[in-house]
């Protein structure tokens, strides 16, 4: 049996749902904190269990029985409480016996230990050191911080801003990550392994002129002074060229391509949201 942990939120749900292209529903259980929330998921045959990343209880009695385990880390910005969590589950499951643990890390967390990498840092060595058979898939910045229905106001306004300093970008889409997650989970000799996924690199140039593509309107891009949105958190990393670094372990593991940044693009303003 495959369980998924925190299967409610948006990347969760994107696994379930791949998961049950590949195995029987009876096959799939989610540990969740709210059951009513999974409700749509116990209709479709998956198994629906209590696990709260608070309560270790609830936790060992949500992974008994798994076969392979996927542990999406915990949201958040209070290091002290995340880690509490996280420890939570590995005690859990390696409690529970899990045969395969299967955790979402961060790009960069297997030599870096600061900022927002330093709980998931933690949390690998906490793994390794548990002795569980475990698999390591560390994502980047996800693509739909940049890709999404905000795209629109750039092009009623003829223009797209940001403080990249022209720097690429290797961010992938939660759809990807979560395809490529359920394959890790229904594969074989998977055990032991680290993958250091990121999507096709990209510029913000590149996205102006993709946007202008699309809409049939000149889209420029326009470097600003100061960081603005999400860049506030990430601008001085991405114009170190540290969102820069690629690898092809996200393709590898799909066996095909990642999505373009043009496609991404394209489902974004074609979508009502």
């Amino acid at each position: 049996m495959i369980v998924v942990s925190a299967a409610t939120g948006e990347f969760g749900r994107l696994v379930v749902d791949q998961l049950l292209n590949r195995v029987p529903a009876s096959d799939v259980a989610v540990a969740v904190r709210d059951v009513h929330k999974a409700a749509d998921l116990a209709d479709r045959g998956v198994r629906v269990r209590y696990g709260d990343y608070d309560e270790p209880d609830s936790l060992r009695d949500s992974f008994n029985g798994a076969d392979r385990l996927l542990f999406i880390s915990a949201p958040g910005s209070d290091s002290g409480e995340r880690m509490r969590q996280h420890h939570n589950v590995v005690d859990a499951a390696r409690t529970s016996s899990v045969g395969h643990l299967v955790y979402t890390s961060g790009l960069g967390a297997d030599v870096s230990n600061e900022g927002g990498l330093a709980d998931h840092h933690a949390t690998e060595r906490a793994i390794r050191n548990s002795g569980l058979p475990y698999t390591i898939v560390r994502h980047p910045i996800y693509s739909e911080w940049f890709i999404n229905s905000g795209l629109r106001r750039s092009i009623e306004a003829g223009e797209l801003t940001s403080s990249s300093e022209a720097r690429g970008m290797n961010t992938a889409l939660r759809a990807d990550l979560a395809e490529a997650a359920a394959v890790v989970l229904t594969g074989q000799n998977q055990l032991g392994e680290s993958y250091d996924f990121t999507g096709r690199r990209w510029t913000f140039d590149e996205l102006a002129q993709v946007l202008s593509d699309i809409s049939g309107r000149t889209i420029i891009h326009r470097e600003v002074d100061e960081d603005e949105g999400i860049m506030t958190m990430i601008g001085p990393a991405v114009r170190a060229g540290i969102f820069e670094h690629q690898t092809d372990d996200l393709e590898h593991v799909l066996g095909h391509s990642s999505t373009s940044l043009r496609a991404a693009v394209t489902a974004v303003l074609q979508s009502g949201s």
